[in-house]
């Protein structure tokens, strides 16, 4: 009996590996490749947006206070040892198609930065709220795809005074696709999770140079690809471990030697 518990344990075990080895291969596909040398860039402006297929979208933005105020035209105080009222950054980013659900700050090379998170009803609608009017927003379906579109247009070109500013601040725009990635203009590789980056110099984002972001995903979430893998992944196993029991069943008992 030990003998074929031993056996029927080694085969569960196999079906198991081998299954467990096809989901993190297929998994890997959706994220493979880094970020491209963004690990430990200085970010001085970041827009992440994480869209879902039916337009919804959750947006964090981090921004130090000087570039906010020279890229969006806010008035916020930019003095390094200012005290940052939350409540007026809620508030600017609070619209009747954006709703912030939390905001906090922190300081880094005597700078003030603010970091928010927003919900967005419809990202198509989003350069209707003043924070994001300076982008043009397309999401659609075209020949079996989604394609999201975004114009990054002319900065609000405020004087953001002396602020340290050395001239290799960057600017990000990142986006996290929920479905396989058919195309996109980065010209670098998918980051891990399905992300996009998108990168200008401060200073050229301030000149308001064009940039342009542009990605096709397929029509069929990840998530939805998991479950399925999973379920196909526990239906293999089931099967396995009842042929397996069939299978010591039909060879019965071991005749006994006299």
């Amino acid at each position: 009996m030990r003998t074929r518990a031993a056996t029927i344990l080694l085969a569960l075990a196999l079906a198991l590996g081998a299954a467990g080895t096809t989901a993190c291969g297929r998994g890997g596909n959706a994220g493979s490749g880094g970020i491209g040398g963004g690990l430990f860039q200085q970010y001085e402006y970041e827009e992440d947006v994480y869209l879902s297929l039916d337009g919804t979208a959750t947006v964090y933005l981090n921004s130090s206070i000087p570039a906010l105020n020279a890229l969006r035209g806010t008035s916020f105080d930019a003095q390094p040892t200012a005290r940052i009222d939350r409540a007026p950054i809620r508030e600017y980013f609070s619209t009747s198609l954006t709703h912030v659900t939390r905001v906090s700050t922190s300081r880094r090379s005597n700078r003030q930065f603010v970091h928010v998170r927003i919900d967005v009803d419809d990202i198509r609608r989003l350069s209707d709220a003043a924070p994001f009017a300076w982008s043009v927003y397309q999401f659609k379906s075209d020949d079996n795809l989604y394609v999201y579109e975004q114009t990054v247009g002319p900065a609000a070109g405020r004087d953001a005074g002396q602020v340290g500013w050395s001239g290799r601040e960057v600017v990000a725009f990142r986006l996290h696709l929920p479905s396989k990635i058919a195309y996109h203009n980065t010209r670098r590789e998918i980051g891990r999770g399905n992300i996009l980056v998108w990168e200008q110099l401060l200073a050229e984002r301030l000149r308001g140079t064009p940039l342009t972001l542009n990605a096709r995903m397929e029509t069929q979430s990840i998530l939805y690809r998991t479950l399925w893998l999973f379920g196909s992944t526990f239906a293999a196993v089931a099967l396995t471990f009842v042929l397996v029991i069939w299978w010591v069943l039909r060879r019965g008992p071991k005749p006994v030697e006299v």
